[in-house]
């Protein structure tokens, strides 16, 4: 991957910074966390503040890892300061998708980067669909179909429900890297025609789980 960016550099100690505070002060990270009840009585700083706390060592190891992998290709094909759109409007799609399912459960909470990563990672596979990945870094397979099966995976767990990882602000934040990328460089959509369909096969379902109310 080449030397990390100084940007990149930046935003993982931020992360690492705030997250260690919240890890040794719990009034710190409950000021600053995803909260539906806070939100709605006007502390809209926690739809940022938010996505630079984390569970533990571990959620932000993987977060900043992640980060790493993915930063690099957005930074050289984009421009430090599109990244840099793409890593906050991602991070803000991701909670208020988040928001948006658990807008009625005053007391859902939730912490992370995920959703900034998110946007990272698909804006790097839009950009590059055909590199290839390793899923848990073992099984070898093309950038999209890892991108595509993300975005599955992210629906089945928002519909199950059955663990604390927050699959919303996943899928939000993957939209948003989508969405801004095109935006910045929409000459994607003649280059990588295809692909651009098949990263959108997601969302579009997505959108009529939703209007079927399935999810």
């Amino acid at each position: 991957m080449g030397d990390l960016h100084p940007v990149t550099i930046a935003i993982i100690a931020i992360n690492v910074l705030f997250s260690m505070k919240g890890f040794n002060d719990y009034s710190f990270k409950s000021k600053y966390l995803f909260n539906v009840g806070a939100i709605r009585r006007g502390e809209q700083v926690r739809m940022v503040s938010s996505a630079f706390l984390h569970a533990n060592p571990q959620h932000l190891f993987v977060n900043m890892l992640t980060l790493y992998f993915f930063a690099n290709p957005v930074i050289y094909q984009l421009g430090i300061f599109p990244f840099v759109m793409v890593y906050v409007g991602s991070l803000v799609i991701g909670n208020l998708l988040s928001y948006y399912f658990h807008k009625d459960e005053y007391h859902y909470s939730a912490l992370g980067a995920s959703g900034a990563v998110s946007g990272v990672l698909y804006a790097a596979i839009l950009l590059n669909p055909n590199m290839m990945l390793g899923l848990f870094f073992i099984i070898p397979m093309p950038a999209y179909v890892f991108g595509i099966g993300y975005l599955l995976y992210s629906i089945y767990g928002m519909r199950a429900q059955n663990d604390n990882i927050g699959h919303d602000a996943h899928f939000g934040g993957a939209v948003g890297g989508y969405l801004i990328t095109l935006f910045l460089m929409p000459s994607l959509l003649q280059a990588h025609t295809l692909m651009v369909i098949l990263l959108a096969i997601p969302i579009i379902i997505l959108f009529i789980m939703i209007k079927l109310g399935k999810i």
